[in-house]
């Protein structure tokens, strides 16, 4: 991981269509989309916190928007099991 970046994990509830069809293409823009609702990137605090600013003015009362920092000891305990992606690498590309 770069200097700084920790792998952040965004998860939102947004119940409204219109609100969740921006929020999704905010988040799609900064991350990799995981599960329907669950986007992961690798980025720094500061992005993060702007990313996560854009999605929560489109936010209404009700809806929610989770952000998940996991440093470089919590990424080395985290799995995926199953058909998940695998994690986003700082080492070259993989295909899906």
């Amino acid at each position: 991981m770069a200097r700084g970046e920790m792998l952040t994990v965004f998860t939102y509830d947004v119940s409204r269509d219109k609100k969740r069809r921006r929020v999704a293409k905010i988040l799609e823009d900064a991350a990799s989309r995981v599960q329907y609702s669950v986007f992961e990137t690798r980025m720094t605090r500061q992005q993060a916190a702007a990313v996560a600013q854009r999605v929560a003015a489109e936010l209404d009362p009700g809806d929610s928007l989770r952000v998940y920092a996991v440093g470089a000891n919590g990424l080395e305990r985290s799995r995926v099991y199953g058909d998940g992606m695998p994690f986003e690498t700082t080492e070259g590309y993989w295909i899906v």
